[in-house]
């Protein structure tokens, strides 16, 4: 959804402490020629009508159905309290802070998404963005982190969170806490103000001590995506309108401007894989960058790791790079995409097609076709000392349409594995994933697109 840079003033459990700058990306033109059976299985989902700033037709932003308003204070001083399990909307004026206010134990990690949506014909540059900090009430920094447009500069909703996290060395008392929004990059923005839907969760303790070191070595290796024809599955406008997937292959159309929104139930010790595909343009000529991009955020809405492609008028695919199995030791490490994968529940793919493209290959709408896959045993989780609220956020429900491991949906064969197992095992030293054995999937999006980060 954007480029993303982070800073910390916490330890390095926070979510800043996954930082790096992203790329963006180019996009396609095309039809995806779904099956008459897949077709007929098609569930479009719309947004809540009272709330929403969009609907899955066209670009704009579903805000949760529940959503409560609160205004933006100015400052510290009649800043609107955050209820863990709550989602609110607000709005960020151009060229000010929005400031709202925690009230938190001792014990709990708390964290806080913030969707920034300007309007779909806003004027952004490259490094505007959205900038979340949490404070103590002394002002010190417990988090920062920040997810700007990139270099495709197209507008469309883009987040970042903030923590208070236990068990570090500042920001450990019970107490008031401070978020701050803001806008990265720069302060004189002409794309007027931006809608902010913020949602606030909170995480137990655990029972007893835990591990403090990432985790050294895990399957890094890029694995065979699922083949299977597309089932037809319409993406949801926002976090809360996400259409629901498993394993398996999934077509939908999408407009320039647009940004579809899918959700993944991931187990703990479970790895995701996604790739998006767009086809060759049916007109026009040109190159759009910043065209397609697809993002994972975490069941908390956190940031976990993006890709993209440059559009040419030829197929090209976004392919993430591969994560690591989903574990609460995570959150140690300082490597972005390695702490997001803190916890079990439904991740989101998110996907943008740049408004540019419209401008080289016409008003669409262009075919996309969504690859997941996820590998693994389910595991134990945790041992939390407490339920999370709200109490469902780290569950993964069942139900969802397709296959998962043992399903029958496509790639969902029994022993759930079968299109997976074409697996090599990686390394991390330092933080740093050793790839092995890259197949035809990343090398593809790489080579067709030319990944830019």
């Amino acid at each position: 959804m954007g480029r993303r840079t982070t800073g910390s003033g916490g330890s390095g459990a926070s979510p800043a402490s996954v930082a790096a700058p992203r790329g963006r990306f180019p996009a396609v033109r095309v039809r995806v020629a779904l099956a008459a059976a897949a077709m007929g299985t098609t569930a479009a989902l719309t947004a809540p009508s009272a709330t929403a700033a969009g609907t899955a037709d066209g670009p704009g932003y579903a805000f949760d159905d529940n959503v409560r308003s609160v205004p933006a204070a100015t400052s510290e001083a009649g800043a609107a309290l955050l209820e863990p399990g709550r989602t609110y909307r607000s709005t960020l004026p151009a060229g000010a802070e929005a400031h709202y206010r925690l009230v938190l134990d001792a014990d709990s990690n708390t964290y806080v998404s913030v969707t920034a949506v300007p309007a779909p014909d806003a004027e952004v540059t490259a490094v505007e963005g959205i900038k979340v900090t949490v404070r103590d009430a002394e002002g010190s920094t417990c988090s920062s982190d920040s997810t700007t447009f990139g270099a495709g500069r197209s507008p469309h909703p883009v987040a970042a969170w903030g923590a208070r996290e236990a068990g570090g060395s500042r920001c450990q008392d019970a107490g008031t806490y401070y978020v701050v929004v803001e806008r990265a990059g720069t302060r004189d923005s002409v794309s007027g103000d931006w809608d902010l839907e913020l949602a606030a969760v909170e995480e137990p303790d655990l029972t007893g001590p835990a591990a403090t070191k990432a985790p050294q070595s895990w399957n890094s290796a890029t694995p065979e995506p699922p083949a299977d024809e597309p089932v037809g599955r319409s993406g949801g406008a926002g976090f809360s309108t996400a259409a629901a997937v498993r394993q398996g292959v999934w077509g939908t159309d999408i407009q320039p401007g647009q940004t579809l929104f899918y959700e993944v139930p991931v187990d703990w010790g479970q790895q995701l894989y996604a790739t998006a595909e767009l086809g060759r343009a049916d007109e026009g000529a040109g190159y759009v960058v910043g065209a397609l991009d697809l993002s994972l955020y975490n069941p908390v809405r956190g940031p976990v790791e993006d890709a993209g492609v440059g559009y040419d008028g030829k197929p090209r695919s976004a392919a993430l790079d591969p994560l690591p199995p989903v574990a609460h030791v995570n959150r140690h490490s300082f490597t972005r995409r390695v702490a997001g994968m803190r916890f079990a529940g439904s991740y989101y793919l998110v996907v943008h097609l740049s408004a540019d493209v419209a401008e080289e290959f016409g008003e669409g709408p262009f075919g996309l076709t969504l690859r997941v896959a996820v590998t693994g045993t389910p595991q134990e989780g945790p041992d939390y000392a407490g339920q999370p609220v709200p109490e469902d956020l780290f569950e993964v429900a069942g139900g969802a349409p397709g296959g998962g491991p043992g399903g029958s949906g496509p790639g969902g064969a029994a022993g759930g594995d079968t299109a997976m197992t074409a697996l090599a095992v990686g390394g991390i030293g330092a933080g740093t994933v050793i790839l092995v054995g890259l197949g035809v999937w990343t090398a593809a999006a790489r080579r067709r697109g030319g990944l830019v980060r």
